[in-house]
């Protein structure tokens, strides 16, 4: 199953309760996370950097967070254990 976004045709693999977001400074990297982490402060305060650099122009047309992989790692890695 794929949908049409920008031109381009991509593929759908994103299960029920879950977002995928961009992350990297250069270069974006694809993770799919829990719906739930979105309302966790740690998560949100990566939701405020996006906002602050992208607003709504995603670059990726997807979430685009703009910080390093192993910050957005370390982020989701305590909210996994809890």
């Amino acid at each position: 199953m794929g949908f049409g976004f920008r031109g381009f045709q991509r593929r759908v693999n994103i299960p029920k309760g879950s977002v995928a977001v961009y992350v990297g400074e250069n270069q974006k990297k694809r993770f799919v996370v829990p719906i739930s982490y979105l309302n966790q402060p740690s998560f949100q305060e990566l939701l405020s950097q996006a906002e602050q650099e992208f607003g709504f122009d995603h670059p990726m047309g997807g979430l685009t967070l703009p910080c390093r992989e192993d910050v957005f790692l370390q982020v989701t890695s305590r909210l996994h254990r809890r």
